[in-house]
């Protein structure tokens, strides 16, 4: 297995890379994520996954160990193939993938090209304990409008099947008439009565 690639980069487009390394050129598959982060001609370093299928082998290149845990992470879904989970990294940035998760933002998912509502559903039932585990604390700062007690309660109403714009608005109100200090429970209780 190639974990990573260090060497020149020869060749740069918004789904490939070909990189030099010891005389080898590597022809990677990249996100636009990836691309964005990319030189044009100097020296680079990706972090690889390598995908073996009966025609083809392929290699998968990211610009940051995060990025590549996700593709990983999101390839091991049923449904979910390498160049699908590299639609969903280039579609959004590997902090946008762990909020939809996390939120279980099925519409965000749904909205990339080639995922259909099962998919999504599948992604977010498979990933979201994974996610949370590796990620907690990263989410008290990336929880919707910096507040862990709002994000939980929005997850919670999504799950109820409330919808989501609608369940945001309402808890923003209530936060405001009460505070961010308002407990989780009580929070979702008031939420329930308004919507």
């Amino acid at each position: 297995m190639i974990h990573h690639l260090r060497g020149k980069m020869i060749e740069k487009s918004p789904t490939h890379a070909v990189i030099e390394c010891g005389g080898v050129g590597y022809y990677v598959h990249i996100s636009l994520h990836t691309f964005s982060k990319l030189p044009d001609d100097e020296l680079c370093m990706l972090f690889t996954h390598q995908v073996i299928r009966e025609d083809a082998h392929m290699l998968f290149g990211f610009a940051t160990e995060e990025e590549k845990s996700i593709f990983i992470k999101l390839i091991s879904v049923s449904g979910v193939g390498a160049t699908t989970g590299r639609m969903i990294m280039s579609s959004l940035s590997p902090d946008e993938v762990k909020q939809a998760i996390y939120s279980q933002d099925v519409a965000t998912i749904q909205g990339i090209k080639g995922i259909g509502a099962k998919t999504a559903q599948r992604i977010i039932v498979d990933l979201h304990d994974k996610v949370l585990k590796d990620d907690a604390s990263s989410f008290e700062k990336i929880a919707v409008g910096g507040n862990r007690n709002k994000s939980e309660a929005l997850s919670a109403l999504s799950s109820l099947g409330f919808d989501k714009v609608k369940s945001e608005k309402t808890l923003e109100k209530i936060l405001m008439q009460e505070g961010n200090d308002i407990a989780l429970e009580e929070l979702i209780k008031r939420a329930l009565k308004q919507l």
